[in-house]
């Protein structure tokens, strides 16, 4: 096998600390991605109009009552407002992380709910395509399809 030396390039920057700082920029869907959120947690229906496209395509897997293709945005708003009225409002989904580049954004979450005597404390991922800041298309990846789908049936 060959050795081949690569230059590392770092690029840095020393604060007025003295601390060493990175550079970096967040990439736009990032910030589409918080309006998400705090529209979704403050139930802004005008907001979320806003930030997905009309046309916009959302998938949810599993065995459930909530799995499915949802197209449009009534479709994809019916299904989140499903999601409240079954847990009587208790369906709560906290950020960890959300990376973004310009085919794909990610965001890491964890959402906490309860129904019907029964708990739903998971770790989700969603992934997106976003155009012209409108999401097009989402897709809900959980950490434990068995039990999300328990959860919700």
């Amino acid at each position: 096998m060959a050795d081949v030396n690569v230059p590392l390039r770092v690029s840095r920057c020393v604060g007025s600390q003295g601390e060493l700082e990175a550079l970096m920029t967040d990439h736009p869907h990032i910030a589409v991605f918080h309006g998400l959120m705090a529209a979704f947690s403050a139930g802004d229906m005008d907001a979320l109009t806003e930030i997905f496209h009309p046309d916009v395509v959302w998938h949810i897997g599993g065995r459930n009552p909530l799995a499915g293709e949802y197209r449009g945005r009534a479709e994809t708003f019916a299904v989140f407002g499903r999601e409240f009225q079954l847990t009587g409002g208790t369906y709560r989904p906290r950020l960890h992380d959300v990376l973004a580049n310009d085919d794909h954004t990610v965001a890491l979450l964890h959402v906490t709910a309860s129904r019907e005597g029964k708990q739903l404390d998971m770790d989700y991922t969603i992934v997106f395509h976003i155009r012209d800041a409108k999401i097009t298309e989402g897709w809900v990846l959980t950490a434990d399809p068995q039990a999300y789908d328990e959860f919700w049936s």
